[in-house]
């Protein structure tokens, strides 16, 4: 009976320590939440931190620290759950050969092999409000000004305006070229040149005299027949 009950003391103390050991081996992630210029009270008790996309789950107190208890050593990625503010995500490492030494590090998703480490306890900023719909476009004069149509309206008008004092300021030779230039340009398109028509002409013209050279050399056989 003695040696029954000495058994029994011994696997009772041998499951305790095996408790033991593994309530040891679990850790905490603490930290801060920081949001300037906004009341704790205000987003306190709608703000959760998560690990690991939920697998441990922390609050935060009203002075705006949190603890994320009974995590297990390894990698894990915290973030933070606010329907009003977006955070800064972080990366902590435990170590379980250090005695759960931790390192913080930022989380980049374009290098996620980058190392930036951070100091812990954790301390978290806001990135800014978070946004669920797009903003409205606003009207604005510089947009309308640099618009096409708008451009092509108001060029013509300045030249009318900025031209008859620049050629107020030109000397008399100068004055004559733009004169010119603009007698140029007002020419109606009867007095221009006209490409199309001088082509015409010189090949109606060829074609012309090569009917007349064949018309008077059938009139030379039909006379030497005769």
């Amino acid at each position: 009976m003695l040696a029954v009950l000495v058994l029994v003391f011994q696997a009772v103390s041998c499951g305790l320590a095996e408790t033991d050991a593994g309530a040891e081996s679990l850790f905490k992630i603490e930290g801060k939440i920081v949001i300037q210029g906004a009341k704790i009270e205000e987003w306190s008790h709608q703000t959760r931190i998560l690990v690991n996309g939920g697998e441990f789950v922390g609050f935060v107190r009203s002075d705006g620290m949190f603890t994320v208890s009974n995590v297990p050593p390894g990698s894990h990625l915290v973030e933070v759950s606010s329907p009003n503010y977006m955070f800064e995500m972080a990366r902590v490492e435990i170590s379980s050969k250090s005695k759960g030494k931790m390192r913080a590090r930022k989380v980049d998703n374009v290098q996620p092999s980058k190392v930036d480490a951070i100091p812990y306890p954790l301390r978290l900023k806001t990135k800014g409000r978070a946004e669920y719909f797009e903003k409205r476009e606003e009207w604005r004069l510089k947009d309308a000004l640099a618009n096409p149509m708008m451009l092509m309206m108001v060029l013509p008008l300045i030249l009318l305006v900025v031209l008859p004092r620049l050629t107020s300021n030109l000397d008399q030779e100068n004055k004559e070229t733009m004169t010119q230039m603009q007698s140029m340009f007002n020419q109606r398109p009867s007095d221009m040149f006209d490409m199309s028509a001088w082509l015409q002409r010189i090949f109606s013209g060829g074609s012309s005299k090569r009917s007349s050279a064949s018309k008077s050399s059938k009139k030379a056989i039909t006379s030497k027949r005769k």
